[in-house]
C-alpha cells in the first residue's frame, strides 16, 4: 500500500501538470496546433509502449524473484542483459520516427504533423533507458524513484513546452512549427528523468555488488527469460495503445468522408485528445500504482509458493481498483461539462466538442482501470499470453464499433468515444474469465464489484441533484461544483462503511492504519458508553417517580 500511495500521489501531481500544461498550450496553439502536437504524440506513445510495456515488469519480476533468493550476482546481470535489450530498442525506435517523420504524418492523415514527430524521436531513446532503471528499483519494491522521476518530466515538459512555445510565437513561427517546439520539452524531460534515474541505480548497484553471490544464469537464459516474459505483455500493451491510434485515424479520415473538412476533423480531433482524453485518462493512471506494486508482491509470492498470499494480494487489488473508480467512473459522466468548463476556461466551442465524448468516455473508466489490475494479476502469475487474446478482442471490437458509428452523421466523432466503451467492457470481461479459470487468482466477486455500487449510485446522484439545484442560484459553476463533490465523497464514504465495501483491512492497509482504526475504535466505545449513562440515568429517573 505504501508504494501504491507513493506513485497515486506522483501519478496525481504528473497528471494536474499534464493539464496545466495542455491549457495554455491550448491557448497558443489552438486545436489545430493540439492537434498537430497530439497527433505525434499519440505514435510516440505507441512506439514507448513496444519499447517499454513489458520489459520494466519482466525486469521487475526477475529482480524480485532473485532478491528473494538473495541473489545479488545474478541481479546484476539481470539488469546488464535487460540495459542493453532496452538500449537497442529506444535507439531503432528513435531513429524510425526522425527518418520516417513524412510518412508517419502521411499515414495518419495529417502530413503537416511531422516536425513534432520529429522532435519527439528522441525522447523514445531517453524513456527506453529510464524504464529500465524504473523496473529494476520497482523489483527491490521501490517506487520512489518512479515517482520522483515522473515528477521531474513532468515539470520540465509544462515548464520548458511552454517557454518554447512563447519564444516561437515571438518569432512568428507557424503553427505547426510552434507545436514542435512544445514537444521539444517532451525531448528534454525524459532525458532529465533518465539521467536522475541512472543516479538511484547507481547507488542501488553498489549495494548489490557489497552481498552478492555468484550469477546463477547465463546472459543468453536470462535474455530468454527476459523476452518471453515482456513479449506477450509488450503484445497486450501495444494493442492497447492501438486503440489510441485507431482512433487518430478513423476520426480524421471518417469525419472527412461525411463532409467534415481536414482542418474541421482536426479541430474534432484537437478538442477530443486535449480536452477528454487527459481528463479520463486521470484515474486510469491513478490505478497504474496499484498494478505496479501488485506485480513484484505477487511474483514474490509465487517464488515462496504461497498461494494464500497470492489470493490476499489479488482480492486486495481488485477491490482497492473498484472502490476507486467505480464513484470516477459515474462522475466523470455525470459532470463532464462542469469539470471541462473548470479546467477549460474560455474554450467555449472546444467544451462544446469534448464534453458529450467525455460523458460516454467516463463510463468506461472502471472498465479501463479493471483492465490494468487483471492484466497484471495475469502477467504475475506468468500467464501473460492470455491478456494478448483479450486485447485482440478488444481492438476488433473498437475498431469496427467506432468505423461504423463515426462515419454516422447522425452519431459522427461520438463514435470514437462509444468504441472504446465497448472495446474495455469486452476486454474486462474475457479478462475475469481467464483469471476464474485460475484459483490462485480467485477473488470475492461479490464484495469486489456489487458492494461499492449502492454508494456509487447513491453519491453521484445526489450530488448531480444538489448541483443542478445550486446552479441556478450562482453565476458560475464553481460553487455549485465545490459542494456537489464534496456531498459525493461524504456520502460515497458513509454508504461504504455502511455497506462494509470498505473494512477493517482496508483501513489497517493505509499508512498509520491501526491508529486510525484505534481512535474510531474509541470514538465508538465512547458512544456506547454515553448511551449506557443515559440508560442507567433514565432507570434510577423511573425507580424514584415508582417510589
Amino acid at each position: 500500500m505504501s508504494g501504491v500511495l507513493c506513485l497515486s500521489a506522483s501519478t496525481l501531481i504528473v497528471k494536474i501538470i499534464g493539464l496545466a500544461f495542455k491549457i495554455p498550450m491550448l491557448s497558443y496553439l489552438g486545436t489545430e496546433g493540439m492537434g498537430y502536437f497530439n497527433s505525434a504524440y499519440e505514435i510516440y506513445a505507441l512506439l514507448c509502449v513496444i519499447s517499454t510495456a513489458g520489459l520494466p515488469v519482466a525486469l521487475s519480476m526477475l529482480v524480485s524473484a532473485a532478491r528473494t533468493r538473495g541473489d545479488g550476482a545474478e541481479i546484476k546481470r539481470i539488469y546488464r542483459v535487460a540495459s542493453g535489450l532496452f538500449a537497442f530498442l529506444g535507439l531503432g525506435g528513435s531513429l524510425l520516427m526522425l527518418l520516417l517523420c513524412r510518412v508517419l504524418a502521411d499515414a495518419i492523415g495529417n502530413p503537416d504533423a511531422y516536425l513534432c514527430i520529429a522532435a519527439i524521436a528522441p525522447a523514445l531513446f531517453f524513456i527506453c533507458m529510464a524504464s529500465a532503471a524504473r523496473g529494476y528499483c520497482q523489483g527491490f519494491e521501490d517506487m520512489m524513484p518512479t515517482a520522483v522521476s515522473q515528477l521531474i518530466e513532468a515539470v520540465c515538459k509544462l515548464a520548458l513546452g511552454v517557454l518554447f512555445a512563447v519564444w516561437g510565437i515571438k518569432k512568428g513561427l507557424s503553427v505547426s512549427m510552434i507545436a514542435a517546439l512544445s514537444v521539444l520539452g517532451v525531448t528534454v524531460g525524459t532525458l532529465a528523468s533518465a539521467l536522475y534515474l541512472a543516479f538511484q541505480r547507481s547507488k542501488r548497484k553498489f549495494a548489490v555488488a557489497q552481498t552478492g553471490k555468484k550469477a546463477s544464469q547465463k546472459q543468453k537464459s536470462i535474455l530468454r527469460e527476459l523476452v518471453a516474459i515482456a513479449l506477450p505483455i509488450t503484445l497486450g500493451s501495444a494493442l492497447l495503445g492501438l486503440t489510441r491510434i485507431i482512433d487518430m485515424t478513423l476520426i480524421m479520415r471518417r469525419l472527412r468522408s461525411i463532409g467534415f473538412s481536414t482542418l474541421e476533423a482536426n479541430n474534432v480531433y484537437g478538442a477530443y485528445t486535449t480536452l477528454a482524453v487527459p481528463v479520463f485518462s486521470l484515474v486510469p493512471a491513478l490505478i497504474t500504482p496499484v498494478s505496479m506494486a501488485l506485480v513484484p508482491q505477487l511474483s514474490s509470492f509465487i517464488e515462496e509458493k504461497d498461494v494464500r498470499g497470492q489470493r490476499t494480494a489479488t482480492e486486495n487489488a481488485m477491490r482497492l481498483t473498484v472502490i476507486f473508480s467505480l464513484p470516477a467512473s459515474l462522475g466523470l459522466a455525470a459532470f463532464s461539462t462542469p469539470i471541462l468548463e473548470l479546467l477549460f476556461r474560455g474554450q467555449s466551442e472546444a467544451i462544446a466538442i469534448a464534453a458529450p465524448l467525455l460523458a460516454v468516455l467516463g463510463l468506461s473508466v472502471v472498465f479501463s482501470c479493471l483492465i490494468t489490475t487483471t492484466n497484471a494479476v495475469l502477467q504475475a502469475q506468468r500467464r501473460a499470453g492470455l491478456p494478448i487474446i483479450s486485447m485482440l478482442l478488444g481492438v476488433i471490437v473498437k475498431l469496427v464499433t467506432s468505423y461504423l458509428l463515426i462515419g454516422n452523421r447522425n452519431i459522427g466523432a461520438l463514435g470514437a468515444p462509444i468504441g472504446s466503451l465497448a472495446c474495455n467492457i469486452s476486454v474486462t470481461a474475457l479478462n475475469l474469465c481467464f483469471m476464474s479459470a485460475h484459483g490462485g487468482c480467485s477473488f470475492d466477486g461479490v464484495k469486489t464489484f456489487f458492494k461499492p455500487m449502492p454508494a456509487s449510485l447513491v453519491s453521484v446522484g445526489g450530488a448531480l441533484a444538489i448541483y443542478a439545484f445550486l446552479l441556478d442560484r450562482f453565476e458560475t459553476v464553481y460553487m455549485p461544483f465545490a459542494v456537489s463533490v464534496s456531498f459525493a465523497l461524504l456520502v460515497y464514504l458513509i454508504f461504504s462503511v455502511l455497506t462494509k465495501s470498505i473494512t477493517r483491512d482496508d483501513v489497517e492497509l493505509l499508512p498509520f492504519g491501526e491508529h486510525i482504526f484505534r481512535l474510531f475504535k474509541k470514538i465508538k466505545h465512547k458512544g456506547r458508553n454515553k448511551n449506557n449513562d443515559r440508560g442507567n440515568n433514565d432507570g434510577s429517573t423511573k425507580e424514584k417517580n415508582a417510589s
